[in-house]
């Protein structure tokens, strides 16, 4: 129902899902045209008394560019406009009964009708209140010339014509509201994923200053120190640390300086240090007490400061969303430590450190007790399966997440221990 594109038309209904809605159109202007075609001769030849001949060229002029209708229909106005005209005029030749309707047949009635339901779900309203005004000033000059004085039902080309493209208008306009708002809710929807990817980007980017700049704070003490800790170190070395200290101090400054752009008025609690594997027993057991039973099995591996905080905030996200989609469903927590296996090389690992430590986090529900009376206004801690998703790449690890065929829902993320995935 679009206007026809410049240089490539489109059949009318072209963008319909269902393919007999597209066919739709094809039929109709078929079977009119093959209806009114012999319609039109017989009853311009025998009510009508009009020559066979030019019977026959009006019956071809007015119902064959029904078809073209379908592709385009303001083409086929034009021809089907003109030979309604000259139809009318070929009748004030003849000797009809008055009974009979005048300037426009009944059969040229039916095909003009459908005409302007086709232009109207085509052309712009600009287009369809010429096309009328053209309709209306052909009747009503016509009617000066009416054999059998005029009347009311000579205005039938007027207003059935009209009536049928203000349909056809309300149609287009309405069917291209509908597209659009589907165009702006998919975008939106595209902008909402895309907005929250970026918050949840900055939150973890938040989240990672604090262990970094851990880091960076233990190598400025230790440069800091190195001369009252190593009183043999010689002038060049001491002015070395001096160097490096001072390197790690304004590498600070402008981590500070990052986190001030990355901070948000939203954000709470950021200042206290960082959560790791040891929180998260602590985390299960509140869940425990408000959310439904929770089976935990800890792992005591030392990992780095990030992975730590990946695995807390993914088990703390996804007991979260069994607190929200599956209150009161038995819950089990594992953390463990895969070890490379024996690969059939010697015990070597291959490069790249992929054969190297991955810690293992997995959290399967079963399925609630009892279906949920509504959701559960409970906070998230995050973006659900978009911030697991963002920690586990931030690392370099994989994540597996999907329901169980019980009802049940289970996350397992593989976080990598080596350097050589980290980096």
């Amino acid at each position: 129902m679009t206007p026809v594109e410049e240089g490539r038309p489109r059949a009318l209904l072209a963008g319909a899902s269902r393919r007999w809605v597209r066919m739709l159109p094809w039929a109709v202007a078929f079977v009119l045209c093959v209806v009114l075609l012999p319609t039109t001769i017989v009853v311009l030849t025998a009510d009508y008394g009009l020559n066979g001949g030019v019977a026959s060229a009006l019956a071809v002029a007015q119902s064959a560019p029904l078809l073209l209708a379908v592709v385009r229909p303001l083409h086929a106005w034009y021809v089907v406009f003109a030979a309604d005209v000259a139809g009318a005029l070929a009748l004030l030749g003849v000797d009809f009964e008055q009974r009979l309707l005048w300037p426009f047949p009944p059969m040229e009635l039916v095909g003009y009708v459908a005409l302007c339901l086709a232009l109207g779900l085509r052309e712009r309203r600009r287009t369809l209140v010429l096309v009328w005004l053209a309709t209306a000033g052909a009747n009503v000059g016509l009617g000066f010339a009416a054999p059998h004085g005029s009347g009311a039902k000579e205005l039938l080309f007027t207003i059935l014509g009209g009536v049928a493209l203000l349909l056809g208008g309300v149609l287009r306009e309405r069917s291209e509201v509908q597209r659009r708002l589907v165009e702006q809710e998919t975008i939106s929807e595209a902008e909402r994923g895309r907005r929250t990817l970026l918050e949840e980007r900055a939150r973890i980017a938040r989240e990672l200053h604090d262990v970094v700049a851990h880091h960076m704070s233990v190598i400025t003490v230790q440069a800091d120190t190195a001369e009252y800790r190593l009183a043999t170190l010689p002038p060049d070395v001491r002015e070395e640390f001096t160097s490096i200290a001072a390197t790690a101090r304004e590498s600070l400054g402008e981590m500070r300086r990052l986190l001030g752009v990355l901070r948000n008025e939203e954000a709470h609690g950021e200042l206290a240090p960082q959560p790791g594997l040891a929180q998260i027993g602590q985390l299960v057991e509140a869940t425990a007490r408000t959310g439904g039973p929770v089976d935990f099995t800890p792992c005591d591996a030392e990992v780095p400061e990030a992975v730590g905080l990946s695995a807390y905030r993914i088990v703390q996200e996804a007991l979260a969303n069994v607190v929200r989609h599956a209150p009161g469903a038995a819950t089990h927590v594992s953390l463990s430590v895969s070890r490379p296996a024996d690969d059939g090389h010697g015990g070597e690992q291959p490069p790249g450190g992929r054969g190297g430590e991955r810690l293992t986090v997995l959290v399967v529900n079963d399925p609630p007790p009892e279906p949920p009376a509504g959701p559960l206004e409970v906070g998230g801690t995050g973006h659900g399966l978009v911030g697991m998703r963002e920690r586990v790449r931030l690392v370099g690890g994989t994540l597996d997440a999907g329901p169980l065929p019980d009802g049940g829902f289970r996350i397992a993320a593989q976080l990598p221990l080596t350097e050589e995935d980290l980096t």
